[in-house]
């Protein structure tokens, strides 16, 4: 597997300082999964923050303080990628934690509009945004739309195509309000995406922003 299409570094070190929101760190978590490019980009965030805090002046606190902490902390990066398995399985492991071992497949998909099915994750109540599984039909045309926030969407099988180029299997698209697009999957067979939002999608069109509420995004 090839991946092209990378996180934003901004992203990454948002990821890596816990700012990134839970539906958005889920995503960034399971494309670095996959992704070694950007799995080494985090570690040297990692370090590089660090080396930082190694430089500041440091102050004695109490053992509660220190405990509550390292509690926000491991709360923060609770979607942390592990050590990547020996043959890629068929989901990050940082989503098959979430789907609790059920396959793709086996899902209860939601279909809302002809060739567009949802599934929804679990995040934290109350969290910013959406997560969710989107399955599109091979050669279906989403409208075009542009994003009320940052929205990251990983490709776990199929593939699609806009003006931003082709994004297949590993790929992510790391996108903010000023991004409009109109992806369109390719043939042969579905796209089934990883999709965080803070926002809803802004659909150009009147008929899409009419069945809005229907599909969820």
């Amino acid at each position: 597997m090839t991946i092209n299409h990378h996180l934003d570094p901004a992203t990454i070190v948002a990821f890596v300082a816990g700012t990134l929101g839970e539906a958005l760190s889920v995503v960034a978590a399971s494309h670095a999964a996959w992704c070694s490019t950007c799995r080494q980009a985090v570690r040297d965030a990692e370090a590089l923050g660090g080396e930082i805090f190694a430089d500041i002046n440091h102050t004695p606190v109490s053992e509660d303080c220190r405990a509550t902490t390292l509690s926000r902390i491991d709360s923060a990066t609770v979607h942390r990628f592990p050590k990547p398995p020996a043959q890629r399985s068929e989901v990050p492991m940082p989503l098959a934690r979430l789907l609790d071992g059920k396959k793709l497949a086996d899902l209860k998909w939601k279909t809302k509009v002809p060739g567009v099915a949802i599934y929804e994750l679990p995040v934290a109540k109350p969290t910013k945004g959406k997560l969710l599984l989107m399955r599109i039909a091979p050669g279906k045309a989403m409208p075009e739309h542009g994003h009320g926030g940052e929205e990251i969407t990983m490709i776990l099988s199929g593939a699609y195509t806009d003006g931003l180029g082709l994004f297949a299997a590993g790929d992510v698209a790391d996108l903010d309000e000023d991004i409009e697009h109109k992806p369109v999957v390719e043939a042969g067979e579905p796209c089934i995406c990883l999709v965080a939002t803070e926002a809803p999608t802004r659909f150009k069109s009147w008929p899409a922003r009419l069945i809005q509420p229907l599909v969820g995004i």
